[in-house]
């Protein structure tokens, strides 16, 4: 794999899936798979096997169907989950076993009830266990954002040793700085030995809004996945947001880092995740969000109806959004009213313009949003009207 590319792990029917409410069966996973591969995702987590016989069944009918991504099954470090995700997925052009067990103190203690020896045994025992089904392995550290670095590399390098092809970093509770979580990537690039045969891989968690921000440090410090999820769906507050890391990528170009992603379809897939899981994607929400290019202040408008690039630091066209938005409210100033009157007929003198624009106001004010046929209502009440439509 060339060094600037970073694989996107596609994590929407696994852990996306999670939110509460929002359970897909088999058909309409499959319909998003279709989607993923074509979108260019790397890895497609289609399910946890295990979990029940929906979810072992659609992991199999995703492993049947998808022809470019890889097409990865979740397990604990339990022998039975791995025995029945390498069954699941006997049909992929391109298996992955996704296993590991949590590495916190608050984890081993707590939710184990173990010692971290012992962890590191059960880790080094679930990765030989999955090689023997498949030569792609990847190795969770859950909980990893907490789990000291000293430790942390010690687990890696075991996993490594026992076969693990990636190795899954986890800022599980999204309690993580960037800068810290960063300085963990980079830690266990320059510690653990052998990492040079496994990919370094960054799944966050946006408990504190800084998923992405996380995920994009841990790529600049040598990951080389991201785990994601589309619209950023996930447990509690979401996973990092496919779109905004890919977005990222593109418009910084100086990083020297690319995906395969075909970001025109970015949009189109935000509302089919949106549509089949039925939750409401937020309007102000980065990339794929109806408000997204959508201008509604005066100066703003003024600035983007010049020249796009004043208030837009993507072309909408980029991720399938077919244009920006001149929305008219109250907010709106001249230039907005006199591109959304253009756009519906009438092209007005800057004399009709500011007798139009009074009346606009009026009915602005009483009006959240003015649209085309306010338009019409508008300039049929001036008192310019048959001079304007008479030009």
């Amino acid at each position: 794999m060339s060094d600037n590319k970073v694989q996107i792990f596609d994590t929407t029917l696994r852990d996306g899936e999670q939110v509460p409410g929002c359970k897909l069966n088999t058909e309409q996973k499959v319909i998003i798979a279709e989607q993923l591969d074509i979108l260019g995702v790397d890895v497609i987590e289609a399910g946890f096997p295990v979990s029940s016989p929906g979810d072992f069944r659609s992991v199999e009918e995703i492993s049947k169907i998808v022809k470019n991504a890889t097409v990865c099954g979740l397990t604990r470090s339990v022998e039975n989950d791995i025995k029945v995700a390498a069954e699941a997925l006997k049909y992929a052009k391109k298996p992955r076993i996704h296993t590991g067990i949590g590495t916190s103190d608050s984890h081993i203690t707590h939710k184990f009830k173990s010692n971290r020896e012992a962890i590191i045994e059960r880790a080094v025992k679930a990765v030989s266990l999955a090689k023997t089904y498949v030569e792609d392995v990847e190795f969770y550290a859950e909980d990893a954002g907490r789990t000291d670095n000293d430790y942390l590399a010690r687990i890696c390098e075991a996993a490594i040793k026992a076969g693990a092809t990636v190795l899954n970093i986890p800022d599980t509770t999204g309690y993580c700085l960037p800068s810290e979580y960063g300085a963990k990537i980079k830690y266990l690039k320059e510690n653990v030995k052998g990492i040079e045969k496994a990919i370094l891989s960054c799944h966050c968690h946006n408990d504190l809004g800084l998923a992405t921000a996380n995920s994009i440090e841990g790529v600049i410090n040598g990951a080389r996945q991201i785990e994601c999820t589309i619209n950023g769906i996930g447990e509690r507050a979401g996973n990092t947001a496919l779109e905004e890391v890919v977005m990222i990528l593109k418009q910084h170009p100086y990083l020297n880092l690319d995906t395969n992603i075909n970001t025109q379809m970015l949009y189109g897939i935000s509302q089919l995740v949106s549509d089949r899981m039925g939750i409401y994607t937020q309007p102000n929400k980065a990339i794929v969000g109806a408000n997204a290019f959508a201008h509604s202040s005066g100066i703003h408008q003024d600035g983007v109806i010049k020249n796009r690039e004043t208030y837009e630091i993507i072309d909408p066209k980029d991720v399938g959004v077919t244009a920006s938005a001149i929305v008219l409210t109250a907010r709106s100033g001249r230039a907005a009213l006199a591109y959304r009157a253009k756009n519906v007929g009438y092209e007005l003198t800057k004399l009709q313009l500011d007798e139009v624009y009074k009346n606009f106001l009026d009915f602005a004010d009483k009006k959240k949003e003015v649209d085309d046929n306010d338009i019409h209502q508008i300039i049929e009440s001036c008192k310019l009207y048959k001079e304007i439509i008479s030009a």
